[in-house]
C-alpha cells in the first residue's frame, strides 16, 4: 500500500466534522513534526488552524487545505461507515477522500520525500 493511501485512510478515520477536527491535525502535525517541521496551532473562532514551517529564507512553498468534512447525512444511506475507509474495485471509499484528505496526505508524503531528498 503506498504512504499516501495509507495516510489517507488514517485521517479518514478521524471523525472531522466541521467545527470538530477529530484528531487529523494533530496526525498531521507528528508526521511533519518528524522530517524537521515547527508546528503552530492558530485559533480562528471555533476552529484551530494548523501551520507548519520549515526553513526561514525564500524561495517559499505554501500547502493550504483543510481536515474538517460535511455531515454525513443519514448514516442509514451509507454503503459502509464513513470513517472506515474502505477500498472497492480499486476505489477508495470514506468521508474526506477526496474533499479533502487524500489530497492533505498527497501533500504531507510528497513534503516528506522532498525532505529526504534534500539530506
Amino acid at each position: 500500500m503506498s504512504a499516501t493511501l495509507e495516510l489517507t485512510q488514517q485521517l479518514i478515520r478521524h471523525a472531522s466534522v466541521t467545527p470538530v477536527d477529530g484528531g487529523c491535525q494533530l496526525l498531521l502535525a507528528a508526521r511533519l513534526e518528524a522530517v524537521g517541521f515547527d508546528i503552530h496551532h492558530l485559533p480562528f473562532g471555533e476552529v484551530d488552524n494548523l501551520w507548519a514551517i520549515i526553513g526561514d529564507s525564500g524561495p517559499l512553498f505554501c500547502f493550504a487545505g483543510h481536515t474538517d468534512v460535511v455531515p454525513t447525512g443519514d448514516r442509514q444511506n451509507w454503503l459502509s461507515d464513513p470513517f472506515d475507509p474502505v477500498i472497492k474495485d480499486g476505489m477508495l471509499y470514506g468521508r474526506g477522500s477526496a474533499d479533502m484528505k487524500g489530497s492533505l496526505a498527497a501533500m504531507v508524503v510528497a513534503a516528506e520525500r522532498w525532505l529526504a531528498l534534500q539530506s
